[in-house]
C-alpha cells in the first residue's frame, strides 16, 4: 500500500504547506509558504503541476470560490487535502523518521 501513497520530495512540501494554510491554502500562498519556510522558490508551471499530481493522486481536492471584486473578478482555486492525502504524508513522515535514525551525528552541517 505504501507504494501507492508515495509522496515526491516537492509533492510532499507542497501537501504540506496546504495543511498548513487550511482555508487559505490558494496557489500564491502555497508558493509563499515553501519560498518563507522551505526555502524553495517555485514557479508557476511547476506548482500547478505539481498540484494537478497530487490531484490525480487523489491526495489534494479542490473548488472554485466564486468572484469577487476586492480580487477583480478573478476566481480562484482553493485547495484541501484529502484523508488519503493525510495518510501518504504520515507515511512519508514514518519512512523518513525509520530512515535519519541513528544518522544524528554523521549528518551534522559543518561551522
Amino acid at each position: 500500500m505504501t507504494t501507492k501513497l508515495y509522496l515526491g520530495e516537492f509533492e510532499q512540501l507542497v501537501l504540506l504547506a496546504i495543511l498548513q494554510l487550511r482555508e487559505n491554502s490558494y496557489a500564491p500562498n502555497i508558493s509563499r509558504v515553501l519560498e518563507e519556510k522551505a526555502g524553495r522558490g517555485v514557479s508557476r508551471g511547476a506548482l500547478y503541476a505539481t498540484l494537478d499530481r497530487l490531484e490525480r493522486k487523489r491526495f489534494v481536492e479542490w473548488k472554485i470560490e466564486a468572484a469577487t471584486s476586492r480580487r477583480r473578478g478573478n476566481r480562484r482555486r482553493l485547495f484541501t487535502v484529502t484523508p488519503r492525502g493525510v495518510e501518504a504524508a504520515a507515511v512519508s513522515r514514518e519512512t523518513l523518521l525509520k530512515l535519519w535514525r541513528g544518522l544524528g551525528n554523521m549528518l551534522t552541517r559543518p561551522g
